[in-house]
């Protein structure tokens, strides 16, 4: 596809893009996993960063916000208490839920999952050429957009498995 196609590229061509887009995403998010180093499944980890970046929240907060099922929330939360990373507390506007924060050895182990993270990517991005470097910012960019719009749209929401 040239760079100055539009949204109106042949279907074939964008499923082509969208299937190399999602290989490389995929493995790419593997990787990071893999360097992370923490011990936690991928979902502990998520829900671990959601709560340090939105918390507290509830469970059914913290649900909706990772995508997940309240029941699956439920076991990933009781496992990050479990581990001492996260704490509950009563929620003081709803006596029948508990609000969830990250604890200080949350704090810590989500802090070095990113160092490893992004020291990874740093490793990975040295010795490349400017230019390609400016497409990866740039891409980056149009990638939050994209998944930035995806979060705010129900019908979005509706579609998802």
């Amino acid at each position: 596809m040239s760079r100055t196609a539009s949204t109106t590229a042949d279907p074939k061509e964008l499923a082509s893009i969208a299937a190399r887009l999602r290989l490389a995403i995929t493995r790419t998010s593997r990787r990071l996993r893999q360097e992370a180093g923490t011990g936690l499944s991928p979902s502990q980890a998520s829900a671990l960063a959601s709560i340090e970046n939105h918390g507290p929240l509830t469970p059914s907060e913290l649900a909706e916000r990772e995508r997940v099922r309240r029941p699956s929330a439920t076991r990933i939360v009781g496992r990050l208490a479990q581990d001492g990373l996260i704490e509950r507390t009563p929620d003081p506007l709803d006596a029948r839920s508990a609000l969830i924060a990250v604890t200080p050895r949350g704090r810590s182990i989500a802090a070095a999952m990113r160092k490893r993270k992004n020291a990874y990517m740093a490793r990975r991005l040295r010795g490349i050429p400017a230019e390609d470097l400016a497409t990866l910012e740039r891409a980056a960019e149009i990638l939050e957009r994209l998944l930035e719009s995806d979060s705010q749209t129900p019908a979005a929401r509706r579609r998802l498995p």
